[in-house]
């Protein structure tokens, strides 16, 4: 922090005096899945440690944090306000008159105040105070010398157009209120999106080490044709230029496995930011093991269309925000009204006053009798006012109200916008559903033909029938099926998760609910 500072600050004793902020929490919970020396983690581990880690779900709550805060904000206006001060003056002035009692006038005044006021959810505004006043003088014309007079006041003061009532001061409450829950909305719609991110990062790691995997059984295979083709060339069983089918055959399969090591390392480096393992030294050098397999277990889910949108209207927090922002613009629009109104107050007090002094051979009961005065209200005095402004032309409530229309109706657009994209992404999770069930089926078919085809022309090949080439291309075609099947498991779990999200059931399905710590 020092030496970022500037010079002005240094001077100032800005830099030594500023205390750093709190540092941030480590990660949370990945020493409990290290076994081995591995970071053993199951899907639903994975989402746990996102919940607590991930950094864009500390940085979206904030945002729930802020609304809490300005809900507190508009609060303001209602705060009662105790307020009190003291004035001491002492003042000498020659005279010009005799009329001014003395040669040079010496006074000494001193005031003490203490006040109270609070504007009410009606807009009534009340003021209390008392104020004491105690002068003393050379003056030979005062009677009372020193003298102290108390003033208790109380005004009361009422809006009968602009303000009055409780809707115009209780709309900013109600619009903090909205917005907060329209946080609380995007909130959890942030959580659904990034425990989606999640699962397709895990499930990225696991199609990368399957797809290695099967780039390795299929390198080992054209070592195993290769070296074989070797030696049937040593024993003059094959022709020189035939060799180099099954050779070059190894050197692409070899590009692939490198290929494959690379998309391994890139999907786990961005499932490790998504559970801030990255920022775990003793985690982030640990190798991963996923434990869930992509091969579905149990029933297959299977939706329609219908159920599917009827699900998402229901449970997306997108609308829940859109319809929250929409009932706070309906308030804006009826306060931005009240702001056109002409501003008619009226207001009364009713004031006690009180007198005490020093009058030679007269007793003196000291400050207590002008108390007593004031408080009985003895000497009273009342009166009421009734105040109105009405401006000719008032182009600032006549903007705010244009303000909050056109906000009111980019609103509507938007939340047309939200169940358009809802709808879009229930129909192309259901179609992707179905799309990823077939594929799976014709997958596990062509792994089958694929086997059998390969076992057959390796028979072919150990009787001299047929050529190595049939032999290569039957295991590239294994490899190539056995990676489909893989892909569409994994396409299949996927396309679970994008329904859940798409209608709004993915938390529950992943048993997580938010819940907002009392404060």
């Amino acid at each position: 922090m020092a030496q970022n500072a500037s010079r002005l600050e240094t001077v100032l004793g800005i830099s030594s005096k500023q205390k750093p902020a709190a540092p941030l929490l480590p990660p949370q919970g990945l020493q409990d899945h290290v076994v081995n020396g591995k970071l053993v983690l199951s899907l639903d581990d994975s989402i746990r440690l996102a919940l607590s880690n991930n950094t864009d779900i500390h940085l979206d709550h904030y945002q729930i944090e802020t609304a809490e805060n300005n809900l507190q904000r508009v609060l303001a206006p209602f705060d009662p306000l105790l307020t009190s001060s003291f004035s001491d003056q002492r003042a000498k002035s020659p005279t010009s008159t005799q009329l001014q009692g003395a040669t040079v006038l010496d006074s000494l005044t001193q005031q003490t105040q203490i006040g109270y006021s609070q504007t009410f959810q009606t807009g009534t505004n009340f003021q209390g105070s008392l104020v004491a006043d105690k002068s003393s003088t050379n003056s030979t014309f005062n009677f009372l010398n020193p003298s102290t007079s108390t003033t208790l006041e109380f005004t009361v003061t009422q809006p009968l157009l602009r303000n009055r009532g409780l809707f115009p001061n209780r709309a900013p409450i109600l619009i903090a209120q909205r917005n907060l829950k329209q946080a609380r909305a995007s909130f959890v719609a942030e959580v659904s999106n990034i425990i989606q991110q999640i699962v397709v990062n895990y499930w990225n790691v696991v199609l990368a080490r399957e797809v290695l995997s099967v780039q390795q059984k299929s390198l080992d295979e054209a070592q195993k044709s290769y070296d074989h083709d070797k030696k049937a060339l040593s024993l003059g069983a094959l022709p020189p230029l035939d060799i180099y089918r099954s050779e070059s055959q190894v050197a692409s399969r070899r590009v692939g496995v490198i290929q494959a090591e690379y998309a391994v390392k890139q999907a786990e480096d961005q499932f490790r930011q998504g559970i801030a393992a990255d920022l775990d030294p003793a985690t982030r050098v640990l190798d991963l093991d996923l434990t869930d397999r992509p091969e579905p277990v149990g029933e297959l889910l299977n939706i329609d269309i219908p159920t599917a949108l009827a699900r998402a209207i229901a449970n997306r927090p997108e609308l829940e925000a859109a319809h929250q922002q929409l009932a706070a613009d309906e308030l804006s629009v009826r306060l931005a009204h009240n702001g056109l109104k002409p501003d008619l107050e009226l207001s009364g007090f009713y004031w006690g006053n009180g007198l005490n002094g020093f009058e030679a051979g007269v007793v003196n009961t000291g400050i207590g009798t002008s108390l007593s005065q004031s408080f009985r209200f003895a000497f009273p005095a009342y009166g009421a006012t009734l105040s109105l402004s009405l401006p000719v032309k008032n182009h600032g409530a006549e903007a705010n109200l244009a303000d909050s229309l056109v906000s009111r109706r980019r609103d509507q657009y938007q939340e047309r916008q939200s169940n358009q994209n809802i709808s879009l992404d229930v129909t192309t999770a259901v179609h992707a559903l179905e799309a990823a069930k077939l594929g799976m089926e014709a997958a596990k078919v062509a792994v089958d033909l694929a086997k059998e085809t390969l076992h057959a022309d390796e028979r072919k090949y150990a009787l001299g029938t047929e050529q190595i080439f049939f032999v290569l291309d039957a295991q590239t075609q294994l490899a190539q099926a056995e990676l489909n099947l893989i892909q569409s498991q994994v396409n299949f779990q996927v396309a679970v998760t994008q329904v859940d999200h798409a209608t709004g059931d993915l938390l529950e399905h992943h048993h997580v609910q938010i819940v907002e710590p009392s404060k």
